[in-house]
């Protein structure tokens, strides 16, 4: 039976990864129309290859949320479908700067969220899943990192108000530690 601490946490888990399934659509779709927008032959593969890992956390995140007995927000689903199709169309007139500015910033608080994800997951009973979950925490890490250093060499770019990063890659496990062993479900 499982206590109310992890009934409250196995609920977390569960917003948490509905919203991070519709979001990692809008970001997949968005992503494949700025892939489609630049010149660059390594950026276009790069980014090519987030919206594929993207692709990748969303049917892993499905799974999870088939396992609690749960299913994706349908609305939630629509409106991310739209917003992604949206943002990829817009990279195709704004130019590169914004579409990397904005995916930056989304992917920074992506890292916190599958942070938080994590720790849920390991007051809820799943401990299986936490290395899953940390892995796709540090896999945005790696997409967060990818776009900030883009935005920062272009001359604009470096006049913006940078988000703040995630804490360096190294930390997301061993935060993960520290709060498991304090027993503190997110942070």
């Amino acid at each position: 039976m499982m206590t109310p601490e992890g009934a409250q946490a196995e609920r977390n888990l569960i917003a948490l990864l509905q919203l991070a399934h519709s979001g990692e659509l809008a970001a997949a779709l968005a992503y494949r129309g700025h892939w489609k927008s630049v010149s660059g032959p390594s950026d276009r593969e790069c980014i090519q290859n987030i919206e594929i890992q993207e692709l990748q956390h969303r049917a892993r995140i499905a799974d999870m949320l088939r396992e609690l007995g749960e299913s994706p927000q349908r609305f939630r689903e629509i409106w991310s479908w739209l917003v992604g199709r949206s943002l990829g169309l817009l990279c195709h007139v704004s130019g590169w700067l914004v579409p990397m500015y904005g995916a930056g910033k989304l992917e920074s608080r992506n890292v916190r969220e599958y942070e938080a994800a994590a720790r849920y997951a390991w007051f809820c009973g799943r401990r299986d899943w936490v290395d899953g979950i940390l892995t796709m925490a540090e896999v945005e890490w790696d997409h967060e990192a990818y776009f900030r250093g883009n935005v920062l060499r272009h001359p604009l770019g470096r006049h913006l108000p940078i988000w703040t990063p995630p804490p360096q890659k190294e930390q997301i496990r061993a935060s993960f530690e520290r709060d498991v062993l304090a027993g503190q479900v997110a942070g």
